[in-house]
């Protein structure tokens, strides 16, 4: 910390990989912090994300370089863990239908006009190249394997940075209940949460996952809501050689650190039935359903067992980027909210409490504030 530096006391509320990571590096940087979280750490979307590290196929220009920059502080960390089960660089493939809308060849031309690491394979070229697939399930179109890609699983990444976080004297509250930040003359100056907790504080980051536009909305700062509701299912350990992301039409399919695999797709997640009481149910045909998918994608078409699933909102703001920083209003109370919880997890939290602490902001973020919604 410098003589610039500002924050002396920090609340982060939602302790997934936004709120852990943003929690460690303001520790790292010497602010206090206190994070709170409405139930055990990690217990939101990072728990469901399929955690792919990738930027591939078309976004703005702002956000390619925030995931590049995001997946290069992974690679640091990868060099730090060498020998780490959850983090691995094994790349990725991807696939369209085989129907009109396939962008194969366009998404493979882009990728390469922008420098992202792409091959492009048929379907006979797949096996030398990522084996585990079975190379029938490519369409005619053909695929791309991206080297350059891979996965973490996040709640074992969150655990160390969590161990790092309560190490350097940061301060974990859970099963806290519902938060709200406290207001003061335009200014965030603390949070108070239904188990009757009270907690002051110089600034607070919300980072509570598909909360955060309700949150912001009740002090007077819409953000636009897309959020769906996500189903990840997990095998039990398999045997198979797959070490690489697949990306295809029917189901997404990442190996996990027990030999497990996670799985989810578009349609599974549309099959989700939302209860009124605010629950979700999950119809047994649609986990067997993703299962079979997946077992006709793998090579010898193993035999899937459910291991375990998990349903809950996953958060995508309205335009499909992150909102990052500062409400404009409102000093002092900060938001992360995205959809891409894994890619940006590390990057986010070390910009986002570079702004906290400094109160500069960082230029990567610049295409990210609240304030662009209005």
């Amino acid at each position: 910390m410098t003589s610039s530096s500002v924050a002396s006391k920090v609340i982060v509320v939602g302790a997934g990989i936004f709120g852990v990571s943003a929690a460690v590096h303001l520790q790292r940087l010497g602010v206090p912090t206190i994070l709170i979280n409405d139930g055990p750490v990690g217990n939101g979307a990072s728990g469901r994300s399929l955690a792919w590290l990738n930027s591939s196929r078309k976004r703005s220009a702002d956000y390619h370089r925030l995931r590049m920059v995001g997946i290069d502080r992974y690679r640091t960390l990868a060099a730090r863990y060498p020998n780490a089960s959850w983090l691995r660089f094994d790349g990725g493939l991807t696939w369209d239908a085989n129907d009109d809308n396939n962008e194969i060849a366009e998404v493979f031309a882009y990728e390469q006009s922008i420098g992202y690491d792409a091959q492009f394979l048929s379907a006979a070229d797949v096996a030398a190249v990522t084996p585990g697939v079975d190379p029938r399930s490519v369409t005619p179109q053909g695929a791309i394997f991206n080297p350059g890609e891979g996965w973490v699983d996040l709640p074992s990444l969150i655990n160390v940075l969590l161990g790092e976080f309560l190490e350097r004297g940061g301060q974990l509250v859970t099963d806290a209940g519902r938060a709200a930040v406290t207001i003061v003359g335009a200014r965030a100056t603390g949070v108070v949460t239904t188990s009757g907790g009270k907690f002051d504080a110089d600034a607070v980051l919300v980072a509570t996952g598909a909360d955060v536009p309700a949150m912001t909305g009740a002090k007077g700062q819409h953000i636009p809501d897309a959020t769906p509701i996500a189903l990840l299912v997990r095998t039990r350990p398999v045997d198979v050689t797959l070490r690489a992301v697949l990306n295809t039409p029917r189901v997404a399919i990442r190996p996990t650190p027990t030999g497990a695999l996670a799985l989810d797709s578009a349609w599974s997640e549309e099959e989700v039935i939302a209860r009124p009481d605010g629950s979700y149910a999950v119809k047994d045909t649609t986990v067997q359903g993703l299962l079979d998918e997946a077992s006709r994608v793998l090579e010898g078409h193993p035999k899937l067992e459910l291991e375990s699933y998990g349903t809950g909102p996953k958060p995508i703001p309205g335009d499909g980027e992150p909102v990052f920083g500062q409400l404009r209003n409102i000093a002092g109370y900060y938001i992360a909210f995205s959809h891409s919880g894994a890619a940006l997890g590390l990057i986010a939290g070390e910009l986002l409490a570079g702004e906290i602490a400094t109160k500069r902001p960082h230029p990567l973020l610049a295409a990210f504030r609240p304030e662009r919604f209005g």
